[in-house]
């Protein structure tokens, strides 16, 4: 399991790269351990980011950075320090989210920070902060998911759906009729979480559908952006896209989706992200960008995906040039992307190692 290896080679504090890697271009977001970069645009038009760290006796955190000059530079504002991520338990694969309406006792503008907790201390859970001071603190708000055995539970996602209801969307290896498999449930409040329903599950036992990344656009509609792993061949985790009216209905959990590929055939694989732009253009990034006929492409880790409306995807330069992205939890794992309120200009986060320490890099470039 992809992820578990993460954590656990974190905690045994040994992080191998080739000693020929050279470092992604960009700015240093912190000068030491930052593993799978967020980043989000507030109402009150600051950026927050984030990434999962480790501090003392292993112990993973959440750090928070704010930008309030548009991406050019990121100070920490705040940490998340869950108790259940201390001395070594796991941390892995967390999520920011801004409120844009209230959402039980919780107003507009609150902040919810997710990760995946416990990866060597199982059961896993899903656990969920929050903080009403635009991350400079943060307190405990509930579980969005607990695993019911020893199997994992990944990479939360909020969302808000049609009829205001708060969605926390995951990957799930606790069904032993899946590998793994998307799930999403619902709140109310942020504190009691029901009706469990997949959103992406194959009916063959081996795939491992994951990752997921949902985006409302202009139009109402949502869309959600993942990988579907264990399917073998060029196409073994390749990106899809599926959409919903109401932020809820997905569609048939068994089918695989759209594939994401421009119209020479390139497409991405491994760990994809989404953004949306202000005037409804949609950009997207992979891990690794591959030719039609499934060979690495020259653009590897300087590519990313635009299209506008109904049009075909097309490639542009990314913000952070990584070197030669591979099957591994660091260099461009996972890269988040933020459009400029005017369209013009998208801001990217992603990560590379740095003389043997996966760190996140930050750059802004045209968004189309």
């Amino acid at each position: 399991m992809r992820r578990l290896v993460v954590v656990l080679a974190l905690i045994a504090g040994f992080l191998v790269t080739p000693a020929t890697a050279e470092a992604a271009t960009g700015q240093l977001l912190r000068d030491d351990t930052g593993l799978y970069p967020r980043v989000i645009q507030l109402a009150n038009g600051r950026i927050l980011a984030s990434v999962v760290t480790f501090v003392g006796n292993a112990d993973g955190i959440g750090a928070i950075y704010e930008s309030t000059n548009s991406g050019k530079s990121f100070t920490q504002v705040g940490t998340v320090e869950d108790p259940e991520a201390a001395d070594g338990q796991g941390l892995c694969c967390a999520t920011l989210f801004e409120l844009p309406k209230p959402v039980g006792a919780m107003p507009a503008g609150t902040l919810l920070w997710a990760a995946s907790v416990g990866a060597s201390d199982r059961p896993m859970s899903l656990r969920i902060w929050k903080s009403n001071d635009v991350g400079r603190t943060w307190s405990y708000l509930s579980n969005c998911a607990t695993a019911s055995n020893t199997s994992g539970l990944w990479e939360p996602e909020f969302s808000i759906a049609k009829d205001g209801q708060l969605v926390c969307h995951y990957a799930d290896e606790t069904d032993p009729a899946h590998s793994q498999k998307l799930m999403q449930v619902w709140s109310s409040d942020g504190v009691t979480w029901t009706d469990p329903t997949p959103t992406v599950a194959s009916t063959t036992v081996g795939h491992r559908p994951g990752m997921p990344v949902v985006r409302k656009l202009p139009t109402g509609t949502y869309l959600m952006s993942y990988e579907i792993c264990g399917v073998g061949g060029q196409y073994d985790c390749a990106a899809y896209t599926r959409q919903s009216a109401d932020g809820w209905n997905w569609g048939s959990p068994s089918a695989p989706g759209v594939l994401t590929r421009t119209a020479d055939g390139k497409y991405f694989t491994h760990a994809p992200t989404l953004a949306v732009a202000p005037n409804g253009n949609l950009l997207v990034v992979g891990q690794i960008l591959q030719n039609p006929d499934g060979s690495v492409a020259a653009g590897n880790g300087r590519t990313l995906f635009v299209k506008s409306g109904n049009g075909t995807w097309r490639t542009i330069p990314a913000p952070v040039a990584v070197t030669n992205p591979y099957n591994n939890y660091c260099p461009n794992y996972s890269s988040p992307l933020l459009v400029s309120p005017d369209s013009k200009r998208v801001l990217e986060l992603a990560s590379d190692y740095d003389a043997g320490v996966c760190k996140t890099y930050y750059a802004t470039g045209r968004a189309g």
